[in-house]
């Protein structure tokens, strides 16, 4: 008999589970199964087949998903790599590569056996669950369970199973996306009979008959019954009709659901490249094709190039070198919003062969893309994180645009992966090379290129219609001397006076703030009570749209009152600013201005994000407001004006890369202005006009900044000198969540105390920023050290905990 180590969809374990292999099944590694797990039946991958078991009793596969392996030799060892490197289930990680919507729970269903049995010594609840599943005839566990509880349905349906009085079977939830059939319409007679028969029928009466043999026969191809509908408004009966006439036939052909559809794309010539672009292309090349080649590595580059340098011609050049070598290439950008606008230089650069892949796309679109992918119909894969597990065959390229966006980390689920450290190993394994770009580099990942772990490629001009041109002027804004000069609003005098300039001139001005809302939290000024959410440690922000308080975190909100809960009296006061609050003054001083606000709540559709930028850019409106979105790599030409309201928003964040984030922002935000035919300015409004930071960003000075930072890291041993895993534990009892992080606590203090105290130490425990959230308290502790997960292995770490291997912020 054969075994197979199993990697199971559930989240109790990291390690596979052995499961005989039964004669009538053929397996081979990286196929899908059902397998039992405890009273369920689960998902399985075929992790490895042996001839012995690895423990002495087994149970039996229970049955094949698919008759063909769904993961290929490399997706199995990226997987590994993943699961071993940030500690998670292996099926997550392999769920990472599997088709869009084939992850899928299984339901068991009950259904009623032999009823000849006496059953006069059943209970009420046994009778009434005996008579639901017989009078459905199949009937799920969560039916049962919403008819008589959870604890009750499983505890009754095990005494009914013991009595042989029904059956209990497991299957698949249905897929959420499967392939789109569409049916087709074509001719089966030549035109002399269409003719006679056109005229038959409408001597007897059947026009809309006669109506579609003549269209039909105007056609060169099948037509789609949905497109006969549009044209004729022809009812399915006519088409009936005449396929038992044998006059048509009806086919089911399967039709790609195409994201790129709707839009227009016309293609470009390449331009001719700046000196700067030259050099960096020629650079790059060097290594790519001919370094690689002597040394057999895959090489990583970080392409750090100031805001406007044209990075992007750059990756365009190199992908299409690296296409024209017979290869592939994978594009990733941070946000979904930014998809579009790399689209359409890559398909025009590419026609037909760019796909798009992310998670905004429908599950249909996503599956379809997915398999055009697979089959090689496509060069060039774009999309956020997930585009990376795409199954592009002939891998040779993988490019990560603003590698330094956390939005890069996944942090919602688990595996909780980083797309740029899982690049570099899908290009060690596929034999690739990978470009990291950016003008505002992660501190880590500028730190290895110094030391030489990376190849660093610099591009230092700004490029504009107007030729090489200076990065835009910055001014400072002091905001105590503003309070001293009367200034009670959220825009300085310099910020309305460049506004004015910039409104008056036909140009346009974005403004950046981190928050939304019209007021950051609301405060009675008589008891001080503040209204707070009752599930998450947070005020609530007041919007002023809805003229509701919101809870940013978990959606819960109430109307706004004008009453205090707590002394009754009406002395409520609005404090903070947000986006909504900034939106509303700058409308009061420039009345005639378009007004366009980017931030969550302005974005309520599918393509919402894409359909304000364009509004934008075709300067429909004069003034864009908006959080961080705003400062992720847009091209703005017709911006002039850049400011950014409070540049203290993430300062203070009790986080070792709160100024890395700051600066990273600020100067990206920055970089929006004068990139078209005119200059740019800036204005950074901040309490903290002196912070190292904020000067930096002024004199868009990264190596300033980074060699204060990195000195900084150093000292106070943080990465990159050092790794961090973060382990957090919530519950909705405060004294358990604390005590089960105490407990751990002590847990790794034994493992110091047992000789390996010099490998790490413990930041913690400790109350996590957002102490509580969605109803459950939250504690968490670090671990510190230049392996802290093999320090984690050695322990039995108890159930419940979040394991985050490097993760990028500390709250």
């Amino acid at each position: 008999m054969k075994y197979a180590e199993v990697a199971v969809n559930s989240p109790a374990s990291r390690s596979t589970f052995c499961y005989s292999i039964p004669s009538r099944f053929i397996i081979n590694t990286g196929q899908a199964v059902l397998v039992p797990f405890g009273a369920r039946t689960v998902q399985g991958i075929v992790v490895e087949l042996s001839d012995q078991p690895s423990v002495e009793t087994t149970r039996e596969i229970t049955d094949l998903v698919t008759d063909h392996p769904m993961l290929s030799p490399l997706q199995m060892n990226l997987a590994h790599w993943i699961s071993e490197y940030y500690l998670s289930p292996l099926f997550d990680a392999m769920a990472l590569m599997l088709p869009p919507g084939f992850e899928r729970q299984a339901v068991t269903y009950f259904r009623p056996a032999s009823l000849d049995t006496d059953l006069s010594s059943l209970t009420p609840e046994q009778e009434r669950i005996l008579h639901i599943i017989g009078e459905r005839g199949s009937t799920s566990l969560p039916e049962l369970e919403k008819a008589v509880g959870k604890r009750r349905a499983r505890q009754v349906t095990d005494q009914l199973l013991a009595l042989n009085l029904i059956t209990r079977t497991s299957e698949l939830k249905k897929a959420k996306a499967k392939p789109r059939i569409v049916p087709y319409v074509k001719l089966r007679e030549n035109g002399g009979r269409i003719e006679a028969e056109t005229a038959r029928l409408r001597k007897s009466g059947s026009h809309k008959q006669a109506e579609l043999l003549e269209f039909l026969a105007r056609q060169n191809e099948p037509v789609s019954v949905s497109e006969l509908k549009k044209h004729l408004n022809c009812p399915p009966s006519s088409i009936k009709a005449l396929e038992r006439q044998e006059l048509v036939s009806v086919e089911r052909i399967r039709t790609r659901r195409d994201p790129l559809s709707r839009l227009s794309m016309p293609s470009y010539m390449a331009p001719i490249l700046t000196t700067s672009q030259q050099a960096a292309c020629d650079a790059i090349h060097n290594v790519i094709f001919s370094r690689r080649r002597e040394s057999g590595e895959a090489p990583v580059l970080l392409l750090f190039g100031v805001t406007g340098s044209g990075k992007t011609e750059v990756y365009l050049q190199t992908l299409a070198r690296i296409v024209a070598a017979g290869k592939r290439g994978i594009f990733l950008v941070p946000e979904i919003a930014l998809t579009r606008q790399t689209v359409e230089r890559l398909a025009s650069r590419f026609p037909g062969r760019v796909a798009v892949f992310h998670s905004g796309l429908s599950p249909g679109e996503q599956l379809d893309e997915w398999q055009r992918i697979a089959e090689g119909d496509c060069d060039v894969v774009i999309g956020a994180r997930s585009a990376l597990f795409a199954p592009l065959p002939d891998l040779g390229l993988i490019i990560i645009d603003e590698e330094h966006e956390w939005t890069y980390k996944q942090e919602d689920k688990s595996p909780r992966y980083h797309a740029r450290e899982t690049a570099i190993r899908l290009a060690q394994l596929s034999d690739a090379a990978v470009i990291l770009g950016s003008a505002t580099p992660d501190v880590g990942t500028f730190h290895k290129a110094q030391q030489g772990e990376y190849q660093l490629v610099e591009m230092k001009e700004r490029i504009t219609p107007r030729g090489y041109a200076p990065l835009p002027e910055v001014s400072i804004v002091d905001l105590r001397e503003e309070l001293k000069a009367g200034t009670t609003g959220s825009l300085s005098r310099a910020l309305l006076a460049a506004m004015r300039e910039t409104l008056a001139n036909r140009e346009q001005a974005i403004l950046f703030l981190n928050r939304r809302g019209t007021a950051t939290f609301v405060r009675c000024r008589n008891c001080g009570f503040v209204f707070r959410c009752p599930r998450c440690s947070i005020a609530l922000t007041y919007h002023s749209a809805d003229k509701k308080l919101v809870c940013h975190r978990c959606r819960y909100s109430i109307p706004l009152t004008q009453t205090c809960p707590q002394c009754f009296r009406r002395h409520v006061r609005f404090l903070g600013i947000g986006t909504q609050r900034v939106e509303e003054e700058v409308g009061r001083f420039f009345p005639e201005a378009r007004l366009l606000r980017w931030d969550r709540d302005m974005i309520t559709t599918r393509y919402s994000h894409e359909e304000l930028l364009k509004d934008f850019r075709d300067h429909k409106a004069d003034v864009l407001i908006g959080t961080q979105m705003i400062a992720k790599g847009l091209d703005l030409p017709k911006v002039t004006l850049a400011g950014m309201i409070s540049a203290d928003t993430g300062l203070n964040f009790p986080d070792f890369r709160s100024g890395e984030h700051t600066f990273q922002l600020l100067c990206q935000v920055a970089g929006r202005a004068g990139r078209g035919a005119n200059a740019g300015r800036v204005i950074i409004q901040t309490y903290s006009p002196d912070n190292y930071t904020v000067q930096a960003a002024a004199g868009h000075d990264y190596p300033g900044f980074y060699d204060k930072e990195v000195a900084y890291r150093r000292r106070y041993n943080y990465p990159p000198f050092t790794r961090l895993i973060r382990l957090l534990y919530s519950h909705t009892n405060e004294g358990l969540c604390r005590r089960e992080a105490e407990r751990l606590h002590r847990l790794l203090l034994d493992e110091g105390a047992g000789g390996s105290s010099a490998e790490f130490s413990i930041i913690g425990p400790v109350p996590a920023f957002a102490f509580r959230s969605r109803g459950r308290y939250r504690w968490q502790l670090f671990l510190r050290g230049p392996d802290p997960a093999r320090v984690l292995s050695r322990i039995a770490l108890p159930q419940g905990w979040i394991v985050d291997v490097d993760p990028v912020g500390m709250v």
